[in-house]
């Protein structure tokens, strides 16, 4: 008599070797299923169409942007949002600035200052200044000063200084918070907060749930491969043996 695992029955034909892979399917396809709903209820996909956010983001490149409210949004954070004096159009910049900060450009090193304290910008495009044009401005409470990373080449808050909102947009303008970056290939990954920024009132956002989302759906489809491989490979070894 074999006290082989594969010939071991359940009473109803069926060998532990198929319980165990019917089971490593269904929780597979729990995780599979359930993290893309998860994430479908989360995060948005967005297209970036122009190099104002490069090298962070590159022209063309697509993001996974969750869903927020405007109240949760941080110094440093990258958004889209949507405001009618900036075209009426879902834009992404990043904040600098919130309610009551005063934003100034630049110290003698170049670099950005928010309430007197200078913020390093690693993420910036090239070594020069933070802005190639100086300024000043007092963001209102309730609003948000915001700049692309490509500063040579952004259409952001400095050309709304003028504005009676000092080129600051309302929270509420805000649809999501950019947490990872989707395509191309060689980009994809979770980004990044500034550290720069945690020093100052209100600290930094932190991350959304992309990675065990991501964890979920990979260990999903893992378990699905591994349990529907059981059968084939069950009964080549049976053959072998005969």
């Amino acid at each position: 008599m074999s006290s082989s695992t594969e010939r071991r029955t359940d009473g109803h034909g069926r060998t532990t070797g198929s319980v165990l892979s019917g089971l490593a399917v269904a929780v597979g396809c729990v995780l599979f299923l359930g993290g893309f709903v998860w994430g479908a209820l989360i995060y948005r996909p967005y297209t970036v169409p122009t190099d104002s956010m490069s090298p962070t983001i590159a022209a063309g490149a697509r993001v996974l942007a969750e869903r927020v409210e405007g109240s949760e949004i941080r110094r440093g954070d990258v958004v889209v949002f949507k405001d009618s004096v900036w075209g009426d159009m879902p834009m992404v910049k990043r904040v600098v600035g919130v309610g009551g900060d005063k934003v100034t450009c630049c110290t003698k090193r170049g670099l950005l200052t928010v309430n007197g304290t200078p913020v390093e910008e690693p993420y910036l495009q090239g070594s020069g200044p933070a802005s190639p044009v100086g300024f000043k401005a007092k963001v209102p409470a309730g609003q948000l000063f915001l700049l692309g990373d490509h500063r040579n080449d952004s259409l952001d808050s400095r050309v709304h200084l003028t504005d009676s909102d000092h080129g600051s947009v309302p929270r509420s303008a805000v649809d999501a918070r950019v947490d990872a970056r989707a395509w191309p290939l060689g980009s994809v990954g979770v980004m990044q907060r500034p550290t720069s920024f945690s020093d100052l009132p209100g600290g930094i956002s932190q991350p959304g749930p992309v990675r065990p989302i991501t964890l979920a759906v990979v260990a999903g489809a893992v378990l699905i491969l591994a349990g529907a491989a059981y059968g084939p490979v069950a009964r080549r070894t049976a053959r072998k043996r005969g």
